[in-house]
């Protein structure tokens, strides 16, 4: 049955630092290779905090109206002239970025480094916290009846923890540690326990927070502070830093084994001092993770069969306007996930 699309839909827009108003924009009309989604959740990233709170990310200043979000899922409600008009009533998880088709890095495979790059809720390109939204049709990804709306848009932080376990090279049999046991962290110790890791040891200043970790993965859930001496005797294969903290990132790579492969994706300092000798010595590898790149059919394989619980990560939803709380509720730390329903 063929959706009725308004003319206009809400959208809650950033105006300036603090500040989110109701405004009215056009519903947009896909391009031929786009498709209209009918946006049903959408999660809150700490970037969206970030944006919220600071008007600003790293290189990124807010300098005109947008509309914050880009973990999010929907329906099909329209199609461009190039796509099957048969997609119509899928319901979708939404990979937020537009690459160029012709820049290095996308034609060597890594899409997401694209320095032209157009992604959901970063200044120039309006995200999900709007009734309806585009996208290139192959980022539409269809999703099966057993994946929940609230899951549709987790598959998108599933992904950034996905691209963070490859980096890592976790497998079979291996010790891990990851620091911060906020969302990512709790996503990166499914997959991680998915991958085959049979010790999964994580830490947080949060008693509440470490908890949570027991609860989606960790073996062990450490005090950074009090149990620092035992962090330090890991020997870890992998380290995944969750936290931003330069203190977790300094401890975990002291942790690692010889030879072993450090993953920095939490969004921190700018600038940290390293242990450079420990670093040489042990060859270890650091690197970053930014996004991610063909994760979804594994993030939604992991959804699908329950290795991987994105639902009971939900621990509050919001209605459209009421998005401003919840990006204040992700300052509680009894919250692990806010999604905002823009259909309510």
């Amino acid at each position: 049955m063929a959706h009725a699309i308004p003319t206009t839909m809400r959208a809650n827009t950033l105006v300036r630092a603090g500040q989110l108003e109701m405004v009215q924009h056009p519903v947009p009309t896909p391009a031929p290779d786009e498709v209209l989604v009918k946006v049903t959740a959408v999660g809150v990233c700490g970037s969206d905090v970030h944006f919220f709170h600071e008007g600003k990310l790293g290189d990124w200043v807010v300098n005109e109206p947008l509309v914050l979000g880009h973990e999010s899922g929907g329906t099909i409600v329209a199609v461009g002239s190039q796509v099957p008009e048969s997609r119509i009533g899928e319901r979708v998880s939404i990979e937020p970025q537009h690459p160029s088709t012709t820049s290095r890095e996308t034609l060597r495979g890594d899409y997401h480094l694209d320095p032209d790059m157009q992604f959901y809720a970063v200044p120039g390109t309006d995200g999900a916290f709007q009734e309806y939204v585009t996208i290139q049709s192959h980022f539409a990804h269809s999703i099966p009846d057993n994946v929940s709306d609230w899951g549709a848009g987790l598959l998108e932080p599933l992904s950034v923890a996905i691209a963070t376990a490859r980096k890592a090279h976790i497998g079979v049999g291996d010790r891990v540690l990851i620091t911060g046991s906020g969302p990512i962290g709790l996503a990166s110790a499914q997959v991680a326990r998915a991958a085959g890791a049979t010790e999964i040891v994580m830490t947080d200043i949060s008693e509440v927070r470490r908890n949570n970790a027991l609860r989606f993965g960790a073996t062990a859930a450490l005090d950074p502070v009090s149990d620092a001496e035992h962090i330090a005797g890991l020997r870890a294969d992998a380290f995944i830093d969750a936290s931003g903290a330069g203190a977790a990132v300094r401890s975990g790579l002291e942790a690692l084994r010889p030879g072993g492969r450090a993953i920095l994706v939490g969004m921190g300092l700018p600038e940290l001092s390293l242990p450079i000798t420990t670093i040489q010595n042990n060859e270890l590898v650091v690197t970053g993770v930014f996004r991610y790149a063909n994760t979804w059919p594994a993030a939604i394989a992991l959804a699908a069969t329950g290795r991987v619980d994105l639902d009971s990560m939900v621990t509050g939803t919001f209605a459209l306007d009421q998005a401003q709380q919840a990006l204040e509720s992700t300052a509680d730390e009894n919250t692990i996930k806010s999604i905002v329903e823009p259909q309510r």
